[in-house]
């Protein structure tokens, strides 16, 4: 019994990713171009990359993998994980922000093919409309946990390689099946840059406060 409750209070803050259902809920409330004028973001190097159905594949398991890679961060330093969430809750709120002042789409094209490749793409066409486009909420997640294990003290060849990797093929399938664009891309990584130089600050602020607290009452 003792052990069950041991090993419930320590894998706790795994309950924090309950926030990922909310935030999916808060963004199908922003996928509306209702009394809205949409803009294209398209520009002309756009127009030369060509549609490959394939990338649906790394597409479709994008939320699995920041899922696991969150769970990685868990498991190897709890603070990279708590900082990820904020990240990611942060980046995602202003997202949506951006959605209902700026809406943006991307031109698709029509799948053709019974195969299940083309059913997936068809599929994910349906299941999102062409708008929330920039930033990228695939991009700056991908983006995130890329730069999370380059600036990790648990980095090593192979986990920089895989999450590197993975996160760069994602970031390429958004606009292979031309759910993005590239300012769509750009923006995702401006995004996570300025929101991660927040925390940062905001960590230091809240350190130096903690220390001037304690050299006060310790006086």
């Amino acid at each position: 019994m003792n052990l069950i409750k041991a090993d419930w209070k320590k894998y706790s803050p795994l309950l924090l990713m309950l926030m990922f259902p909310v935030l999916g809920w808060m963004y199908a409330l922003t996928n509306d171009i209702e009394n809205q004028e949409v803009y294209s973001l398209a520009t002309a190097v756009d127009g030369t990359i060509p549609f490959v159905k394939w990338f649906a594949l790394p597409y479709s398991i994008w939320i699995f993998y920041i899922y696991v890679c969150l769970f990685y961060f868990f498991k190897k330093d709890i603070n990279v994980y708590y900082r990820n969430l904020m990240t990611y809750a942060i980046s995602a709120l202003l997202c949506y922000l951006i959605y209902s002042v700026f809406q943006t789409t991307v031109a698709r094209p029509f799948v053709v093919g019974d195969d299940p490749v083309s059913m997936l793409m068809r599929y994910i066409y349906n299941r999102d409309q062409p708008f929330n486009c920039f930033p990228s909420i695939h991009c700056f997640s991908s983006y995130m946990v890329m730069r999370a294990i380059w600036t990790s003290s648990f980095r090593n060849k192979r986990n920089v390689a895989l999450i590197t990797g993975m996160s760069s093929l994602i970031i390429l399938s958004t606009l292979f099946v031309k759910q993005h664009v590239i300012m769509d891309v750009l923006g995702a990584v401006f995004l996570v840059e300025a929101v991660t130089a927040a925390l940062i600050v905001a960590e230091r602020k809240a350190r130096l406060w903690r220390e001037r607290q304690k050299s006060t009452f310790g006086a």
